[in-house]
């Protein structure tokens, strides 16, 4: 069972990262749709927060629980402030 456990801190940071680029691959193919609706990146920067969150946490050996959580907010924060250029 420790290998498991060992496994899944080492291979969670590429997991996370692996799916921010999935996630910002969709954004830019909406993107060229010309669908937007949001005014700000406050999804895009909560799921940035969230990878770094997990990433930080792995690295520095304390709950991912937290460092997910922590990375989120603070995504969010940053996110929500940014707005979206382009046509309204």
């Amino acid at each position: 069972m420790e290998s498991v456990s060992e496994f899944m801190g080492a291979a969670l940071p590429w997991i996370a990262l692996g799916l921010l680029l999935a996630v910002l691959c969709a954004k830019a193919a909406i993107r060229k749709k010309g669908n937007k609706k949001t005014e700000d990146h406050g999804s895009e920067g909560m799921a940035l927060g969230m990878c770094l969150g997990v990433a930080l946490a792995s690295a520095l050996h304390f709950d991912i629980g937290m460092g997910m959580i922590v990375g989120m907010a603070l995504g969010l924060l940053v996110g929500s402030n940014v707005t979206k250029t382009g046509d309204k």
